[in-house]
């Protein structure tokens, strides 16, 4: 007669059930302004996360690779500004104007210290002004083409994803030299 014995666990969930004591839960709307507000919040906090690196990375090791295979630090950044910029771009409908094409990454005149720092704080800079100018109205708004066809919100998303994953990418870099790199920043 066992198997008619309910645990006490059971119990308590059947008394708060019963009792009224269980309220129902409901999700809070989030409004397009609020949404936009969060992405020029998590880029200024990007932007200075992204400027330590660069400024814990000594000007003479912009150079260095982790193998000879890859891309060295400067270009590693440089290719997060190209991507800022362009995402960013595809995002918001912002036209880039004087920012150097995909070749920015391989110049040979942008991969000092100086220019590097130039053109990834543009690109940040770029990617706040761009957001703030962002009607919230249309982030469901369909852009890009074929298989890249996707919303302005998606864009969004994928632009801070892109940076997101060249930054942490150098940490190793800097690991490599004996360096601590910088503490996240979540918030």
């Amino acid at each position: 007669m066992h198997h008619f014995l309910v645990r006490p666990a059971c119990l308590i969930l059947l008394s708060i059930f019963s009792t009224g004591l269980f309220t129902k839960l409901s999700a809070q709307s989030i409004t397009g302004e609020e949404i936009k507000a969060q992405f020029v919040k998590d880029w200024e906090r990007a932007k200075s996360y992204t400027l330590d690196y660069l400024n814990t990375m000594p000007a003479d090791k912009y150079s260095f690779k982790a193998v000879d295979s890859i891309r060295s630090f400067a270009q590693q950044m440089l290719h997060l500004a190209s991507g800022n910029m362009f995402l960013i771009s595809a995002a918001t409908g912002e036209k880039i104007t004087n920012f150097p094409g995909r070749g920015l990454e391989t110049s040979p005149t942008a991969q000092t210290k100086d220019s590097v720092v130039y053109y990834v704080t543009r690109s940040y800079d770029f990617a706040l002004e761009s957001i703030q100018k962002l009607d919230p109205g249309k982030l469901g708004e369909l852009t890009g083409q074929g298989e890249r066809k996707t919303t302005r919100f998606a864009w969004l998303l994928k632009a801070f994803e892109h940076q997101t994953h060249h930054r942490g990418q150098t940490t190793i870099y800097i690991r490599l030299l004996g360096i601590r790199p910088p503490n996240e920043r979540l918030f």
